[in-house]
Parts: C-alpha cells; sequence; structure tokens
C-alpha cells in the first residue's frame, strides 16, 4: 500500500493481507481489546481504510503505519476521536499537533496497556452517551 497503491479497502480481510505481520498482530490484539469493552450498540467500520469504532460519533481508530496518511513512520497508533475531552490521568495518551485526537503508538504487541485502553475506552464511550444525535456514519 505505501508503494502508492490507493485502493480503497472493504474490509479487514483485505487490510490483513497487505500489513505487515507486526502491525497485523498489534491490530489484532487493540481490535479485540476494544471489541470487548465498547457497548454492543458500537459499531466498527473500515473508513480511511482502517478500522473506526463509533457509538452517536466517533470513539476511536487504529491505524497501521502501512497505510498513507495517518502521520505516522512506524507501529500501530490507537487515536480516540476525542481524546481532548477524556480524563487521561495516567498521562496514557500522547497530544501532538491534532486538538482533538489523542493517541497512543504501539511497535510491539508487549507495548500495549490493557487496562489503560480499557480505562480510557470507558471514559470515551461516556462522552460518546453524553454527545448529541448519533452522525451518519
Amino acid at each position: 500500500m505505501k508503494s502508492g497503491t490507493s485502493s480503497k479497502i472493504k474490509s479487514l480481510l483485505q487490510l490483513f493481507e497487505i500489513l505487515p505481520e507486526n502491525e497485523r498482530i498489534i491490530i489484532d490484539v487493540l481490535r479485540q481489546i476494544i471489541i470487548e469493552n465498547l457497548p454492543k450498540d458500537c459499531k466498527e467500520k473500515i473508513s480511511y481504510n482502517v478500522p473506526f469504532f463509533y457509538g452517536k460519533r466517533g470513539i476511536c481508530i487504529i491505524w497501521p503505519s502501512a497505510i498513507p496518511r495517518g502521520g505516522i513512520k512506524e507501529g500501530v497508533l490507537l487515536g480516540f476521536w476525542y481524546g481532548n475531552k477524556l480524563n487521561d490521568a495516567d498521562h496514557y495518551l500522547t497530544h501532538g499537533s491534532n486538538k482533538q485526537i489523542f493517541y497512543k503508538i504501539y511497535k510491539s504487541p508487549e507495548e500495549i496497556d490493557e487496562d489503560a485502553i480499557v480505562r480510557l475506552l470507558k471514559e470515551a464511550v461516556r462522552i460518546d452517551r453524553l454527545s448529541g444525535k448519533r452522525t451518519q456514519v
């Protein structure tokens, strides 16, 4: 995909076919944590060629470096759509140049802190529930 191919990815299978093994493993672990901890009415879809999770609005996104326009050169980014509103008491997330999306980049599966992610997901869902009406996705 980095070699200039700009085809639209429509499924996880398509995504996994083009990713390096390390990124596939990281994405698989992150997806399992997210799916197990989001309420059943929250959904996952492929958006921007990557896994995107939403309730009323966007909750989080998983962006591997192999997919262009993610802004990272290595690893897999877990971004919280409204990270600027999260109570990140542990300062787990990075506050980059985007004022809204806060994120963590993982270069290996061992770096994933499930407890920290679960705390942030619960907070993100709480914020999503307080938001206005569901947006069209």
